[in-house]
């Protein structure tokens, strides 16, 4: 689903492209909404037709070739660009070496991630993990040492989101800026040493206040109990909410969207 927020109130909209529609799904809330699978998974990529999607939503061929699906995506800190190795050079030169944010996140429980972007002050990507409160620290230069902080940060802090978790409710509010202040102290004498080999200029921090951000949910899960659209390739039910990639149906049941790029889907509502 792609995702944007209000600039004022950071309330998450959410429009599923169907064909070569977007449905707004924020509009849905409260409906009853039935989705069934044809049976038909086009590569997000390329748009051959495949019989199963990885990486969510790519081809094999493409999970083979592209630089947007090698491992170093999911670590960044194995980036392989500087090496001349890179799958996609032109790719790589794009998106992995421009500048990168290290933020600190509340999804339920506090995370360190990475990100490109930062428009209008919330990242989609904060939108996408479900993030109720995110706060940039520091500003590098490249994704390899986007990784190579965050990897100093995984000793302290979690650096991935517990989906069941981030799905149960609205978290507790953290204070942001403390644990931001005592992450950077804590990762000082190794962060030092990364700025000697990278220039002293290479990784700055960031004086950002932490981002509140609202979804659009009515009620949320007390069990989850999640739909997989490869065994159950028909459902229905009424939408109670949406958070992260998330659609929250009644009867405790969720379905992760992104999970299933490229799957052909028709929606009815009402």
């Amino acid at each position: 689903m792609r995702v944007t927020a209000d600039p004022q109130t950071h309330q998450v909209t959410y429009e599923l492209p169907v064909g070569d529609t977007l449905l707004d799904m924020n509009t849905l809330i409260g409906q009853h909404i039935s989705m069934t699978h044809s049976g038909v998974i086009n590569c997000v990529h390329c748009g051959r037709k495949t019989k199963k999607s990885f990486n969510q939503g790519y081809c094999y061929p493409c999970l083979t070739s592209l630089a947007q699906c090698d491992s170093c995506i999911i670590k960044p800190e194995k980036c392989h660009y500087h090496e001349g190795t890179c799958r996609e050079p032109e790719w790589g030169e794009q998106n992995c070496m421009s500048d990168h944010f290290v933020y600190l996140a509340n999804t339920g429980n506090l995370k360190v991630g990475i990100t490109r972007h930062v428009q209008d002050t919330v990242s989609s990507r904060w939108m996408d993990q479900g993030a109720s409160q995110a706060m940039v620290m520091l500003r590098v230069p490249d994704r390899l040492t986007s990784g190579l902080v965050e990897t100093l940060c995984k000793d302290f802090i979690a650096d991935k989101t517990n989906w069941r978790t981030m799905l149960k409710g609205t978290p507790e509010n953290q204070d942001l800026e403390a644990k931001k202040t005592e992450l950077l102290q804590a990762i000082a004498p190794e962060l030092d040493k990364l700025r000697q080999q990278k220039g002293l200029q290479a990784i700055s921090e960031v004086n950002s206040e932490c981002v509140q951000i609202a979804y659009p949910v009515e009620q949320y899960p007390e069990k989850i109990k999640s739909i997989n659209l490869d065994k159950t390739p028909s459902f229905s039910g009424v939408l109670l909410g949406i958070k992260g990639q998330y659609l929250i149906l009644d009867e405790d049941r969720v379905i992760n969207m992104r999970k299933y790029a490229g799957y052909q889907l028709e929606v009815c509502t009402g």
